[in-house]
């Protein structure tokens, strides 16, 4: 998030969800303390096991292709110069059978109805079919190493309330370089509408594992503020924020979607520097939504 061009608010200027994960200046402590939250009891909402034999379409839809029209313009590359033609392709995301969700990033030749793209991906989202407002938000994940990756787990606002990108807010409750597989990021995307939108981020670093083998990312999303998790464990905490003339909590008191991806190349991460690390896979192993009960 911290390398993304104007190109990201472009894209998300007059949009709902089509970026993935959008930059624009900011800052990024990480020498306090998470503060604790209070005890809450939970109640699942929602949730997906990936038990079927097949994606459950009642609770995914798909972001496709490599851009999207803006004004009579395609904005390629999703904003952030991304490589990858997202499709919904088994070859690129299915169920594994053993209760999981693979969502694959391949090498392509001269590619498909998408164009000419080199590389192959998939965005899932649940826009317009689950959306919630404060809650735990939760997933086991194991993710693909090697630069040019980008897997990220995060929430976009079903409605613009309180206007286009990032005046309406972005929770990314987990987001990975491939380059720098011992470390995640969760990150807050608010302020005001492109180009006078800022961020804050925090990171968690892994001292005996990474992120090629499973955690647990999460977040529990209160009145108080939004707390990010890795496997239980508490990380980071950010009760600070703004929206144009608007204070906290807003912009995140509205409904938020759940998106899943993994792009390939572009600012966060560089390109690929060989495609010896494809085919590439971010492994699902449920995904699950409480609300609070006190």
């Amino acid at each position: 998030m911290l390398n993304r061009s104007h190109q990201i608010g472009l894209l998300a200027l007059l949009s709902s969800g089509l970026l993935a994960c959008g930059g624009g200046g900011g800052v990024s402590p990480q020498s306090e303390l998470p503060s604790q939250p209070d005890p809450i009891t939970w109640q699942l909402s929602w949730s997906d096991e990936f038990n079927d034999s097949q994606l459950d379409l009642n609770k995914w839809t798909f972001d496709m292709g490599n851009g999207f029209m803006l004004n009579d313009q395609y904005i390629s590359g999703w904003g952030n110069n991304e490589l990858q033609a997202y499709t919904n392709k088994a070859a690129n995301v299915r169920l594994n059978g053993n209760g999981q969700l693979i969502i694959q990033a391949l090498v392509e030749g001269s590619s498909d109805q998408y164009g000419n793209y080199n590389y192959s991906s998939a965005r899932l989202k649940t826009q317009g079919l689950f959306a919630q407002a404060y809650g735990r938000f939760e997933a086991r994940i194991k993710l693909p190493v090697g630069q040019g990756l980008w897997p990220a787990f995060w929430l976009m606002p079903q409605d613009n309330v309180y206007g286009t990108w990032a005046a309406s807010g972005e929770i990314d409750i987990m987001e990975a370089r491939g380059s720098n597989p011992s470390q995640v990021n969760g990150t807050l995307h608010y302020g005001a509408q492109w180009p006078n939108n800022t961020y804050s981020e925090r990171h968690y670093l892994f001292t005996d594992s990474d992120i090629n083998e499973f955690h647990v990312y999460r977040i529990d999303w209160t009145l108080q503020g939004i707390y990010w998790y890795v496997d239980d464990q508490l990380y980071a905490s950010q009760s600070a924020w703004y929206t144009q003339d608007q204070a906290f909590p807003a912009p995140f008191d509205q409904d938020f979607y759940i998106i899943m991806n993994l792009a390939v190349g572009g600012n966060y991460d560089g390109n690929p520097q060989s495609n010896q690390i494809f085919p590439a896979q971010m492994e699902v192993d449920y995904v699950r939504v409480y609300e609070a009960l006190n």
